[in-house]
């Protein structure tokens, strides 16, 4: 396409947990002066959540017509039927998921993108290897978008002596522990003067999820998905399962203790035994800087950009597709499976000639 062309993108988003991830890719869109539009699909996902100034196209048929130049998904699937270049940029850093098989989720190649904006050396080094392997996709290290507002790192106010802390908790019964946690959190909740934010996962059981939704205390604040970045700023600590979360809340070098999880590392302080949870909790408050040097390896890995411009990264990236550089070798494959689901599940049965 002609580089002084007007660029039309595309966010096909089916989760809320999209919005924070594209939003600062928004903004940078808009300040280069092309154009953006959101499509919202599935039950999952609350539209009340797009901005009034953000456009949406309503129905598929609208999005072909729209022809986006490129679409920017978070998710795991795009229809080969929307024209574009198709950009993964992912719905979170590298986790320790993995199938009964032993393949990690976040390496699982779908043969639906173009473009993988990895975040840090430790996912560039795999998908490089993959896209070797398979030749249908390109990869560029531009650091994580949704990051871009934690950027540059602001100290705390010293003036403020309580302590917060940061609660998350994926789903699934081998990976939560939510439940096991509630007594002992909010007994913590009642007895010390910290602040709490608590976040859960979207696909949580819903009962666990009015547990804490119900505790009634001025100290405890529940946080939607698309006001992470900004608890993450106020909370001196995050405790956690296995939820990838943990690896964005590390990024501000801010310790991070996880209960019986399945991404233990160096940089993380996990606890085994339950009786135990307080006293570490409490000890890390006091010490802070406890793990610092394990933190900041292990960020030089998965995220070493600390400028805020992931997002400009991304659309450099983007750009020099459109141009006609940096394209793969080969043709994605037809996907016939996933394509026919996808036309499925929006109703859009026309076919090119």
């Amino acid at each position: 396409m002609n580089k002084n062309e007007k660029k039309r993108y595309l966010f096909f988003i089916s989760q809320n947990y999209s919005f924070p991830i594209l939003r600062p890719i928004q903004q940078k869109i808009l300040m280069r002066g092309d154009e953006v539009k959101w499509f919202m699909y599935g039950d999952e996902i609350n539209t009340e959540y797009l901005n009034k100034n953000e456009k949406r196209l309503f129905d598929i048929k609208d999005v072909v017509e729209y022809a986006p130049h490129a679409v920017f998904v978070p998710g795991n699937v795009v229809p080969s039927f929307i024209s574009g270049v198709k950009v993964q940029v992912f719905h979170g850093l590298p986790g320790a998921k993995v199938k009964k098989n032993g393949q990690i989720y976040h390496f699982i190649i779908r043969g639906m993108f173009d473009l993988y904006c990895t975040q840090g050396p430790s996912s560039t080094e795999k998908f490089q290897e993959l896209a070797k392997q398979y030749g249908f996709f390109k990869v560029e290290e531009t650091g994580w978008c949704k990051l871009d507002p934690l950027f540059p790192l602001e100290k705390k106010d010293e003036s403020s002596k309580q302590k917060s802390i940061f609660f998350a908790s994926t789903f699934g019964h081998k990976y939560s522990k939510a439940k096991v946690l509630y007594p002992i959190l909010f007994g913590m909740m009642k007895k010390y003067d910290f602040n709490w934010y608590v976040t859960l996962h979207p696909k949580m059981d819903l009962s666990i999820v009015e547990l804490y939704k119900s505790i009634d205390l001025p100290n405890v604040k529940f946080v939607k998905s698309t006001e992470l970045i900004e608890n993450f700023k106020k909370s001196d600590l995050m405790l956690c399962d296995s939820s990838s979360i943990i690896y964005e809340f590390l990024t501000q070098l801010k310790p991070v203790i996880t209960f019986q999880t399945q991404t233990d590392g160096p940089e993380l302080i996990n606890v085994e035994d339950i009786d135990k949870l307080e006293e570490t909790i409490l000890s890390v408050l006091d010490n802070l800087e406890i793990n610092r040097e394990n933190i900041e390896k292990s960020v030089k890995q998965f995220h070493p950009y600390i400028d805020g411009k992931s997002s400009d990264r991304v659309l450099d990236a983007v750009e020099k597709m459109l141009e006609g550089e940096n394209m793969p070798k080969k043709k994605k494959p037809l996907n016939l499976i996933r394509n026919f689901k996808l036309r499925k599940e929006l109703g859009y049965w026309k076919w090119k000639i």
